[in-house]
């Protein structure tokens, strides 16, 4: 179920947002201001965003550039809400780096299709594009950002995180992570895993506290960073 973030100063418009997107299956979270949504950020990246351009602490134009600039957020979709009708301004937002446009008044019926497709062009673009919080991996340039930075991991640690970003908030066992990093043939202890697990966290930094550890289990691997053991 994909998560959206809705940036919308209009109580009306978010409230209208947020109930067609709840209806078709979405989860939503509603922001009035730019402060309140880059806080949400540090903690939990979305699949998608619907930004209005006027916001009462920051221009939409300029919240796309700051996302765009960062490596955690640079390929986050972005759908680009505003009443401003005119060519130039859809052109500003577009050049910013906006994957998409609707203007107010807009109907339920087109702001879903937007939603839709770019959700799955999105998919099917970065089908490698794994993002868990502020945790990233791009698995066709095996890469590994935590908040931003790059981290170097060895081979098994970068599957063993991978194995994780894939199975988000389900808990798996010490078993089944050694089946998928080491394979089936491994006879090796599962003190392995405890161990790939310690240094994984240690290099992760803050976001390694999003590895949770269920006892006697084995991990999960969960949203937020405040959540992890």
């Amino acid at each position: 179920m994909a998560l959206i973030y809705i940036v919308e100063d209009d109580e009306n418009i978010r409230e209208i947002e947020s109930i067609a997107l709840k209806n078709s299956n979405y989860m939503v979270k509603a922001f009035g201001r730019a402060s309140d949504f880059y806080r949400s950020l540090d903690v939990l990246l979305p699949d998608l965003v619907l930004l209005d351009v006027m916001l009462p602490d920051e221009n939409g134009c300029q919240i796309v550039r700051r996302l765009r600039a960062n490596a955690a957020t640079r390929r986050l979709p972005v759908i680009m809400v505003t009443a401003k009708t005119s060519e130039m301004d859809m052109v500003k937002g577009l050049d910013e780096g906006a994957d998409d446009y609707i203007k107010k008044p807009f109907s339920v019926m087109e702001l879903l299709s937007r939603v839709k497709a770019l959700l799955r062009r999105t998919r099917e673009e970065g089908g490698k594009q794994l993002r868990v919080g502020a945790i990233q991996l791009d698995h066709d340039r095996h890469v590994v950002l935590a908040d931003g930075c790059p981290v170097e991991l060895t081979y098994k640690e970068y599957e063993l995180l991978r194995y994780l970003m894939i199975n988000v908030e389900m808990v798996l066992s010490r078993e089944a992570i050694m089946r998928f990093v080491w394979g089936t043939e491994f006879e090796g202890e599962t003190r392995t895993v405890d161990m790939h697990i310690k240094t994984l966290r240690q290099k992760l930094g803050a976001c390694g506290r999003q590895i949770g550890t269920v006892r006697n289990v084995g991990y999960v691997l969960q949203s937020s960073p405040e959540a992890g053991a």
